[in-house]
């Protein structure tokens, strides 16, 4: 029995570290390299209407669109992320790359009025104590890849 006991002692910190860690990485949110010097910036721990919050700026504004673009995007379960909302930017359009689903257990918002989109093809799931506050409206999708009128990818 004491074998047993000391084995399971022993592997405790270990067994304990990688429940942080997966809990940590729900909520991770990791800018790709695709749009080089125009990359979105993630600031944690900023005072969002009251709340600390995650904040989302940078990223490529191309007419009234502006476009991030990330490896990995997940909300922590009560945890907030929002999007900054420039002058003139009327859609936000987000893609993940990485190959992971994108968790949002927590709120998701917008600074602003603009729509927000989230495209990942590895899907987006939403929890029981997920919220969007969002003043304009919300499209999540799997698509690989968005068609605008123009006929641009």
């Amino acid at each position: 029995m004491k074998a047993v006991v000391y084995g399971l002692l022993q592997a405790s910190p270990f067994v304990l570290y990688s429940l942080l860690a997966a809990t940590t990485a729900l909520g991770q949110i990791t800018p790709d390299n695709t749009l080089d010097n125009e990359s979105s910036i993630v600031t944690p721990n900023v005072n969002v209407n009251g709340n600390l919050a995650d904040l989302i700026e940078g990223g490529a504004i191309r007419e009234s669109n502006l476009f991030h673009s990330f490896s990995d995007f997940n909300v922590a379960e009560f945890g907030r992320v929002y999007f900054a909302n420039p002058a003139g930017v009327a859609n936000i359009l987000s893609r993940v790359t990485g190959g992971n689903v994108s968790n949002i257990l927590g709120t998701l918002g917008v600074l602003g009025n603009a729509n927000l989109f989230v495209i990942n093809p590895n899907g987006i799931v939403f929890g029981a104590n997920s919220r969007l506050d969002i003043r304009g409206s919300f499209f999540g999708s799997t698509a690989e890849s968005v068609l605008f009128e123009d006929g641009t990818v």
